[in-house]
């Protein structure tokens, strides 16, 4: 008789790894989708796919989870753009605001905002959301920064990239309330050409 081959079975440390991100991921396609009252643990585990009791191995409690999950999606984003822009060439300024913009236009800024809104009046989420906001906003800067050639040793120019991410912040809220993309796209040029001028060294 033959022998029967089985497949390598995958490590409990891979599957591990793969339940957490699939839950990392379906709770913020919650919270966009559902905002903080709709997205329950429960409702998270199910669109992923595993167990309440799954889910709760590896986030306790529900803030757990979802400051878990936009901190993830933030750090996710966050090397996409980087990898957008190559270091060894020259960044086009529009593009980059482009892409500040987009970070700010999709699902994770508006499931950032939910969380926001539920930080607001939930006191066990309020400490953990603002802490967590202050490492995404300081990153977000710093990304900018590199990617735009800014010097902030010049005066005015860090007011001036912040300036840029308050921008795409609000640009953001529009895009909550209607398709904002055609106005979008004409701030976008006229931020790239103001950010050319105040960057010119």
């Amino acid at each position: 008789m033959g022998t029967v081959t089985r497949a390598p079975k995958e490590p409990q440390q891979d599957r591990s790894r793969a339940t957490r991100r699939r839950l990392l991921e379906a709770a913020v396609s919650c919270l966009a989708e559902h905002g903080w009252a709709g997205s329950t643990v429960s409702v998270v585990a199910e669109r992923a796919g595993v167990s309440r009791g799954a889910a709760q191995h590896h986030f306790p409690t529900r803030e757990d989870l979802f400051t878990a999950a936009v901190e993830y999606v933030a750090e996710e984003r966050s090397q996409a753009l980087r990898a957008l822009f190559p270091a060894s060439a020259p960044a086009d300024r529009r593009a980059v605001v482009a892409a500040v913009v987009d970070l700010y236009t999709g699902p994770l800024f508006r499931a950032a905002l939910h969380l926001w809104v539920a930080a607001a009046n939930e006191d066990q989420l309020h400490g953990r959301v603002t802490e967590l906001e202050a490492r995404v906003g300081r990153e977000s800067h710093r990304i900018a920064v590199e990617l735009l050639g800014a010097d902030e040793t010049v005066p005015g120019v860090r007011e001036t990239v912040q300036g840029l991410l308050d921008m795409a912040r609000g640009l953001g809220l529009a895009t909550l309330l209607s398709d904002d993309t055609a106005r979008r796209e004409r701030v976008v040029t006229q931020w790239a050409r103001l950010l050319d001028e105040a960057l010119r060294t």
